[in-house]
């Protein structure tokens, strides 16, 4: 199998999967980190031929799909033989504008200009990431998520949506804070969306700016802001106090699954 480069958050350089990355590395306290090589993170995997061969070295056992069944619909994850595919729709409860929903503005770049100017977009995803925590499938998936994350022979897995940002970042967020993470990693790696995902996007910004829009208006909603983690987690406190009272009242996860969350992702610094 593969490994990650040595830098915590780096990309692993698959251009049909620009936001893909090794969730291992990041420090867990003293002399230990995130285990490499058991969970990745990325965006919708519509995997070029050519990047199928090294996606396939990763040796990726399972995929957690966390996007609406339409998103799935669209363009279905293209994926090496032998993986697993498991669907959790964490917006199927969602009866707001989504950052999903958002997709569907940029065919018409002028009305998306005008609908996505001002605060608009923070309101919207200020909403969104506070469904991330209250909604009853958010809760649901996200349990599903990682309940199979702490089975073995389910690992190495990975989870994604279709940006890899949003539903994905905050997988990625509770999963780094259980495992001991400090917040400041923790708000850097989600933040890595920024570096690795926007500039593989210019060439979306070129036709939106050529069909009549200003692609200023779909960097808050293509990349990702702090204020967007920060409502998510003042979400998470107020209702369940901290990442432990998260993992074991708002999923609704046992103290042997938390366990062996804590054991299987976490490992001694060797080099």
């Amino acid at each position: 199998m593969s490994t990650s480069p040595s830098a915590p958050g780096a990309g692993l350089g698959l251009p049909s999967v620009p936001n893909l990355r090794d969730l291992g590395g990041w420090p867990t306290g003293p002399g230990t980190r995130v285990a490499r090589g058991l969970a990745y993170r990325s965006d919708r995997l519509a995997l070029a031929d050519s990047d199928l061969p090294a996606f396939a070295d990763l040796g990726i056992r399972t995929v957690y799909d966390l996007r609406t069944a339409g998103e799935s619909a669209a363009v279905p994850d293209v994926l090496p033989l032998g993986t697993s595919l498991v669907g959790l729709d964490i917006l199927a409860d969602s009866a707001m504008s989504t950052p999903a929903d958002l997709m569907r503005l940029f065919s018409d770049p002028p009305r998306a200009t005008e609908e996505l100017h001002g605060n608009r977009v923070r309101q919207l995803f200020d909403a969104a990431y506070r469904e991330l925590i209250a909604l009853p499938s958010a809760r649901a998936g996200y349990r599903a998520l990682f309940t199979g994350l702490a089975v073995a022979e389910r690992r190495p897995a990975l989870f994604h949506c279709t940006t890899g940002k949003d539903r994905t970042g905050w997988a990625a967020a509770a999963l780094l804070l259980l495992l001991g993470v400090s917040d400041e990693d923790v708000m850097a790696e989600y933040l890595r969306t920024n570096d690795l995902l926007v500039p593989a996007l210019q060439p979306m910004f070129d036709a939106f700016d050529a069909g009549g829009g200003d692609h200023a208006v779909l960097i808050p909603v293509l990349g990702v802001d702090q204020e967007y983690l920060g409502t998510a987690l003042a979400e998470m406190t107020g209702r369940y106090g901290d990442i432990e009272g998260y993992f074991r009242v708002g999923l609704d996860l046992d103290a042997t699954t938390v366990d062996a969350l804590r054991e299987a992702f976490t490992e001694p610094i060797r080099d």
